[in-house]
């Protein structure tokens, strides 16, 4: 059973980067084929697709979020990170990690496995 579990500071002040883990059982992150995501939704709104990173390394962004993201990986501990710089109250959010397959293209989903979630509070 793959599972996916989320980590993160939980409260961040404005302007300050915010990094979170997403760390995988049950499958390989560098398994052929597959790639894992970060999606975020803020308080009262939809959800938003951030990035992927496939299981080769190579990364992909929502371009919305103009260069503030980051998502790196440790295939010795089989996470990946998402790092989020400047934050602003606009940021908080609960962060998701999932999982997907298949070419690029698809990068918008499905996906088959989801974790619980992580909130993500940006205040002073």
């Amino acid at each position: 059973q793959v599972q996916l579990q989320e980590s993160g500071p939980g409260l961040v002040k404005p302007s300050q980067p915010v990094s979170l883990t997403c760390t995988v059982s049950g499958a390989s992150i560098t398994t052929n084929y597959f790639y894992w995501i970060w999606i975020r939704q803020p308080p009262g709104k939809g959800l938003e697709w951030m990035g992927a990173i496939r299981y080769e390394g190579s990364t992909y962004y929502n371009p919305s979020l103009e260069s503030r993201a980051s998502i790196s990986r440790d295939t010795s501990k089989n996470q990946f990170t998402l790092q989020l710089t400047s934050v602003t109250p606009e940021d908080t959010a609960t962060y998701y990690c999932a999982r997907g397959g298949g070419p690029p293209a698809t990068l918008g989903g499905p996906y088959d496995y989801w974790g619980q979630g992580t909130q993500v509070t940006v205040s002073s």
